[in-house]
């Protein structure tokens, strides 16, 4: 047990960006995890226990900030569910070459995003019945991503709020974080249900995880994300490189990748 305590402080710096920047912390955990030779399913679902950590004590802190739309928020969250629950179901017969280079997609487009959040204009817009439905079944594509991946749907749900339905990206990331709550805890009870997590790995990055929501929250309303921006970005896109690179070499090994 001593030997894994180094996931409270993985999870923790989870947290904290993963609040900070609304995708929900598993962006960071996944790569970890699947660096050190967790199976897909484990990575996934060890992870969805901190961004339901996450997710709770960032609410938590956004709420007292008066900074989340519950409506919406609500609305987006139950929609995701059946999407959760398809996304554990058919992550059982992943392969984990399939899921890194399928992942190593998702950290790309995360990085681009997070890169541009700043430059994604927002104008007041009438939602209309088409962008109901749109956000419809965005919400359970995000839903599968969150449970497939053990990330978070936020690297939809953002943009769909913010570009979409024209919501402040200062409204938008901590509402993100209430509908990370229902995906993330649908796909938790799912993917327990089909045994694929350790509880006790999880329960550790849990820990850190909800202390850094709480950290992260609060940072929020003082950082420049500039710089955190670049650094972040960075880091995602050589963790995807490396997922690209790892899967080269396990398919073509006389290349020496």
């Amino acid at each position: 047990m001593i030997d894994q305590l180094w996931l409270i402080l993985l999870g923790f710096a989870a947290g904290i960006l993963g609040s900070m920047i609304g995708l929900g912390g598993g962006i960071i955990v996944v790569p970890v995890l699947t660096f050190l030779g967790f199976p897909p399913t484990a990575a996934a679902s060890n992870s969805l226990f901190a961004a339901l950590s996450n997710s709770i004590a960032s609410t938590i802190s956004y709420t007292k900030q008066k900074r989340i739309e519950f409506s919406l928020g609500l609305k987006l969250g139950l929609l995701s569910i059946p999407g959760t629950v398809l996304g554990a179901l058919i992550s059982t017969d992943v392969t984990p070459i399939v899921f890194k280079i399928l992942f190593g997609f998702v950290l790309i487009a995360s990085a681009v995003y997070i890169f541009l959040r700043k430059k994604i204009q927002t104008k007041d817009k009438i939602l209309s019945k088409q962008m109901m439905l749109f956000a419809v079944g965005a919400s359970f594509f995000a839903g599968i991503i969150s449970s497939f991946f053990g990330i978070g749907g936020g690297i939809i749900f953002v943009p769909l709020m913010v570009v979409g339905m024209g919501m402040a990206m200062k409204k938008a990331a901590p509402t993100s974080q209430l509908i990370l709550l229902f995906a993330s805890s649908s796909g938790v009870v799912v993917h327990s249900l089909l045994g694929h997590p350790d509880f006790l790995q999880a329960g550790f990055l849990a820990i850190g995880s909800f202390i850094g929501g709480l950290v992260g929250a609060r940072l929020s309303l003082d950082v420049k994300e500039r710089y955190l921006q670049i650094l972040v970005s960075v880091v995602i896109l050589i963790a995807a490189g490396k997922l690209f690179l790892d899967s080269l070499s396990e398919n073509f090994p006389l290349f020496g990748f």
